[in-house]
């Protein structure tokens, strides 16, 4: 069987720029995280150049998503994130889920902002290979 997928640049690219919005993050910063230059992740973003197998993992892994969604436009293979879409745990510790539940309940809706400015600034770092 032979079976050649092509990939859509451009709508990789959109979904990149999206999720790097969403965690309120620039072109610079993002590129800084994942050890590409800012010409480079403005290109990969407008769908110019293609990108290696290598860079499409760093992407995912900095913005938290799988690369089935990158490449497919398809959330199934979340086995890494807390929840899936239907907001069913997936994590092997659901304490540690509930207590978290349990100390964000806690916070007033202010603190519940300041928590969600944290998170987007401390995700893209997490799971990115470290030079």
């Amino acid at each position: 069987m032979n079976k050649k997928i092509n990939l859509d640049a451009l709508a990789i690219g959109q979904k990149m720029r999206e999720e790097r919005e969403r965690f309120k993050l620039s072109r610079g910063e993002f590129a800084e995280i994942i050890g590409l230059s800012d010409y480079y992740v403005g290109q990969l973003e407008r769908g110019e150049r293609q990108m290696s197998l290598g860079v499409l993992v760093k992407i995912a892994a900095c913005l938290h998503l799988s690369l089935d969604y990158l490449i497919f436009g398809e959330k199934n293979n979340l086995a890494y994130y807390a929840h899936d879409n239907q907001g069913n745990y997936l994590t092997s510790d659901p304490g540690t889920l509930k207590e978290i539940q349990l100390l964000l309940n806690k916070c007033s809706p202010h603190e519940l902002l300041l928590i969600e400015k944290l998170l987007k600034t401390l995700l893209p770092y997490l799971n990115t290979p470290q030079k």
